[in-house]
This record gives C-alpha cells, sequence and structure tokens, in this order.
C-alpha cells in the first residue's frame, strides 16, 4: 500500500488515500518517488479539458529511485535515479523511424492501461502513464530515463515536462538564434522555462507577458528583459521594444484563443508562432485567409518540446552544470501530498511557477 492523490471523477478534487501496486510486470519499472512538479496539464486532467480514465493517479512530472524491475528491463536496475518520462517512444511506429519520438504513435498508450488498485480492487490507471502524485509508481520500462546519481531529484522533477517543454520548444522546435526577439506570453512552469532557454540561446530582447503584474520579478530573474502585464497594448508595446516589427518568435504557453491571437499579433510578418500551451478541443482561434497568406507568419504547434527525453535530458543536464540553466529557481512553492488541490487552485490564480510535492 503507498499514498496516492486519486482522481475519481473528472471536476471533482483528488483525494489522499491508499493504493495497492503490484510488483512490476515484464517491461515494467517501480519508482519509489522523490519529487514530482504540478503542471497545468495536471489540472486540465483533473477538471476534464483533457481525456483521463478514472480513477486515475495524476502528476506526470516527477523523479526518484528505481526499486524493482520486471523481467526483460534492462534499461535501469534497482538502485537508478531516474526521471519520469510521461511520454515514452515506442521506436517502431512511423513517427519514430522518422526522427519526431515526441508524435509517437504509441507514447499515450501506458496511460490506458491499469497500473494499480483503489483498496477495494478496483483497477487504477496512471495520469498520463506517470502517475507520479503517489510514494511509489509503476511505468513501462522507457518511462524512466537513467540520470546521473550526482542531479538532486528535487530539481530534477521538473525537467520531467517544464523544462523539456519550455527549453525544447526553444531550441528543438524553434530553434532560436542570437539577437532574435522572442515574446513569451504566459509565464507559469513552462513560460519560465522558455525565458530561460531563451536568454541561452541568445535572445534579445526577451519580452514576457502575464495577466499577473507580480509575476515581473519572477520573470526577469529567469531572463526577460521586458515584462508587460498583458492588456489591450500588449500588442503594440511589443512592436514599440522590437524597432515597430513585432517579435521574431512568439511563445504561448497558455493554451487559450485570446492568448493564441495575442502571440500571432505580437510577431513580425514572417515570423515563427509556436504554441506550447495545452487547450481545450472546444477552444477554437480563428484566422483570415487574407492574414495568413500577408503576414507570411508559421503557426506551430508544440508537443512536448519536440523532444526526445532519452537525448535532451543530457543536454539539459550539461546546461545545468556549466551553470546555464538553472532548475531550482523555478520552483516556487514546495508541499506534501495534501496540498496538491492548493497547488491547483494557486495555478487557477495565476500564483508563482511550479509548485513541488515531496516525499
Amino acid at each position: 500500500m503507498v499514498r496516492a492523490a486519486v482522481l475519481s471523477e473528472q471536476g471533482k478534487p483528488l483525494e489522499v488515500t491508499d493504493i495497492v501496486l503490484p510488483e512490476p510486470g515484464p517491461g515494467r519499472v517501480r519508482v519509489k518517488v522523490v519529487a514530482a512538479g504540478v503542471c497545468h496539464s495536471d489540472l486540465s486532467l483533473s477538471n476534464g479539458t483533457l481525456r483521463q480514465q478514472v480513477p486515475a493517479v495524476l502528476g506526470h512530472e516527477g523523479a526518484g529511485v528505481v526499486t524493482a524491475v520486471g523481467e526483460g528491463v534492462t534499461r535501469v536496475a534497482p538502485g537508478d535515479h531516474v526521471l519520469l518520462n510521461w511520454a515514452p517512444p515506442c521506436r517502431e511506429c512511423w513517427f519514430c523511424d522518422n526522427g519526431e519520438p515526441w508524435l509517437c504513435a504509441h507514447n499515450s498508450d501506458a496511460a490506458a492501461v491499469p497500473h494499480g488498485t483503489l483498496a477495494d480492487g478496483t483497477d487504477l490507471y496512471p495520469g498520463l502513464g506517470a502517475g507520479a502524485f503517489a510514494e511509489e509508481t509503476i511505468v513501462p520500462e522507457r518511462g524512466a530515463v537513467k540520470i546521473p546519481d550526482d542531479v538532486p531529484l528535487e530539481q530534477a522533477a521538473v525537467l520531467g515536462c517544464a523544462v523539456l517543454t519550455g527549453a525544447g520548444a526553444v531550441f528543438n522546435t524553434a530553434k532560436v538564434r542570437p539577437g532574435q526577439a522572442v515574446v513569451v506570453v504566459g509565464v507559469g512552469g513552462i513560460g519560465l522555462s522558455v525565458l530561460q532557454a531563451a536568454r541561452i540561446a541568445g535572445a534579445d530582447p526577451i519580452i514576457a507577458v502575464d495577466v499577473h503584474a507580480e509575476k515581473a520579478e519572477l520573470a526577469t530573474a529567469q531572463g526577460a528583459t521586458h515584462f508587460l502585464v498583458s492588456d489591450e497594448t500588449t500588442v503594440k508595446a511589443v512592436r514599440k521594444l522590437t524597432g515597430g516589427r513585432g517579435a521574431d518568435v512568439s511563445f504561448e504557453c497558455v493554451g487559450i484563443p485570446a492568448t493564441i491571437r495575442t502571440a500571432w499579433s505580437a510577431s513580425r510578418r514572417g515570423g515563427h508562432v509556436v504554441v506550447v500551451g495545452v487547450g481545450s478541443a472546444k477552444a477554437v482561434v480563428e484566422f483570415s485567409a487574407l492574414e495568413l497568406y500577408w503576414q507570411g507568419r508559421s503557426l506551430t504547434g508544440c508537443l512536448f518540446g519536440s523532444t526526445d527525453p532519452d537525448v535532451d535530458v543530457a543536454l539539459l543536464l550539461d546546461l545545468v552544470a556549466e551553470g546555464k540553466l538553472d532548475l531550482g529557481s523555478l520552483v516556487t512553492t514546495t508541499t506534501d501530498l495534501d496540498g496538491v488541490e492548493q497547488a491547483f487552485e494557486d495555478m487557477r490564480q495565476g500564483k508563482g511557477g511550479r509548485t513541488l510535492i515531496r516525499f
């Protein structure tokens, strides 16, 4: 029996309760979770914006120590420190064969397979295949990425989604170049990661936009050269800071039509707009046929930062070792498992950066 935050029904609060995890079967790995970041996607799974089979243990951004492995597992062994990978590629489908493992046709399969039970024997599903809001979890072999033992697991946890997604959007999806003007709309955990990566890439200026004025100091600490409170003057303000043209690259990190339109309008003609935020299937964004033609902008969806964790985690940890990437500064609140609903409420109110659950 282990303690976990369980979603019994979408739209209802999570309940911290005991669950039962079996010994890991073939190709499976059991992990003692040391820390888990609370991502906005967890809130979206909780409130029904994203689909989720229930009952489920949410949480997909985490790190821990392997305690047991099933038959045939060779990538990791008991005692290894690992990062949870919520989108493990199969390495066999068309997308994987063509160098796009983040689009793997099977990377969400684990979320549809029960990984444990409730105390009464009811099947229990791992949110996004990870189930990190628990003292322990069971994941597919490729869902555990080995990391060096000297990397603090509490810091490593945020790599699992926020940093891989945000930094990947900069380095992989947009391929930001030195001197390019960047605007980041939405300064949550992922937006803060985008700011750090844009700074590392040499972007200038780096303009952060958020509806909450109190995030200015946090955004500046991550690399923003300017901070704007989002309102009807935002686009004009961005143009004023970019020679009247607009940003070369705009990153949208919220996932709603209004912020996507802001990111679009704040970019220059011929610019690149990268949608990183996860939105609802019911939220429709409209563009006129003329503006798509005339502006010459590219609009790109960005899933998991276009990353391959087996490759990109090591590259990001090199940046950490060089003192260029600061994982710890992304975490503005720490709590225990009982604090997960407060973390959701903080996200609803736009407070802080990442909340980290420590076990």
